[in-house]
């Protein structure tokens, strides 16, 4: 048996207070998780994660009471916020105090098991309820005063998801659209088979999975709309469908030189492209077209911020599963949890946007 120091020896003697001592240090170093819940009523969610979580008749009022959808909700945020997966997600909810803190679980023994984790999410994610939460946040922010027209972004990043190893004959199976007539003899097999990713290239770099075709404010950089497509898609067959009924008439929206051919899609919406141009072999970009590309650039830029935070702060769009319905709900809960990420920065660094 290991033998136990004597700095552990003190500790084991120490208050009960700990775990409150722990929660106030945590609270006086700027704990950005309890920053978020003084901001983010997550009760918001609720009616729309009890219609769709809870929308079964229990056939008796014995066994476990299902676990509150809130907090589960609450648990998928944390894990698309710091890129865990669901054995992640279970282990550092349990190691970590400022998670606990911030999901209202006071004992290791009350955290959801990975394999909880993941059937919530499968739930949420056949119905559409990420969706619907979007919405939901959405018109959250609206009445913060936050859904501003003064000027949209379109992009697209990819979503990479887990490489499948097929035969040749199988892939081009696949991209012919016949992926669902395979396998069928063995049926454990095609459930890890993802017949909706497809492989793309850019800029000499392979890429398999999914696209995030996304529309972002210009003022306050909060996701507005998005689509998700398989990789090949190119990013401008998506883009004049990212233009609703949200965005107003005579609004500008701001696109790189990928998108050049859709000035007419976004003209019959009632809304003004403002396209960087595209040099053409023996047809290079005049000096009048590159200061004009350079001027655009300057707030077309600003949609890489968006993307850079998912990449670098949130672990990147990687999706963990397969088929273009869970992919789907990948790209929503990412967007929403950026959203919310976002909320909480202009909170801090831009109170004056917030209506009071």
């Amino acid at each position: 048996m290991k033998k136990t120091t004597s700095y552990r020896k003190n500790q084991q003697n120490s208050s009960l207070f700990e775990q409150e001592s722990t929660v106030q240090s945590l609270s006086e170093m700027g704990n950005p998780l309890e920053f978020i819940s003084d901001i983010v009523d997550f009760e918001l969610f609720r009616p729309t994660l009890e219609a769709h979580l809870l929308n079964e008749e229990r056939k008796s009022n014995a066994g476990r009471r299902p676990i509150d959808p809130v907090l589960m909700f609450k648990v998928m945020f944390l894990q698309r916020l710091y890129g865990l997966s669901d054995e992640q997600a279970e282990y550092h909810i349990k190691d970590r105090t400022s998670f606990r803190e911030f999901l209202g679980i006071l004992t290791v023994t009350d955290v959801p098991d990975a394999r909880t984790i993941w059937k919530y999410r499968e739930s949420l994610s056949k119905s559409g309820g990420y969706d619907t939460m979007f919405r939901n946040f959405y018109n959250h922010l609206e009445t913060l005063g936050l859904i501003v027209h003064e000027g949209k972004m379109i992009d697209a990043s990819f979503v990479v998801a887990p490489r499948q190893r097929n035969t040749r004959e199988e892939n081009a199976a696949i991209k012919d659209g016949k992926g669902d007539g395979l396998w069928s003899d063995k049926p454990n097999k095609k459930r890890h088979k993802d017949t909706d990713a497809r492989w793309t290239k850019k800029r000499d770099e392979t890429f398999y999975g999914y696209k995030n075709h996304a529309k972002v404010c210009v003022k306050t950089k909060l996701i507005t709309g998005y689509d998700t497509t398989d990789a090949s898609v190119h990013d401008s067959r998506r883009a004049s469908e990212l233009v609703d009924e949200n965005d107003a008439e005579g609004e500008t929206f701001w696109l790189d030189a990928g998108y050049v051919g859709t000035e007419e899609g976004f003209v019959e919406k009632k809304v003004n492209p403002l396209i960087c141009e595209k040099g053409y072999r023996n047809h290079p970009l005049t000096d009048e077209q590159k200061s004009s590309n350079r001027d655009k650039s300057k707030i077309r830029s600003r949609v890489e911020h968006v993307f850079g935070f998912i990449e670098r702060s949130m672990g990147g769009l990687v999706f963990r599963g397969v088929g273009m319905i869970r992919a789907k709900a990948c790209v929503a809960l990412t967007n929403l949890t950026y959203n919310i990420a976002r909320l909480a920065q202009i909170f801090r660094y831009h109170p004056d946007w917030i209506k009071a």
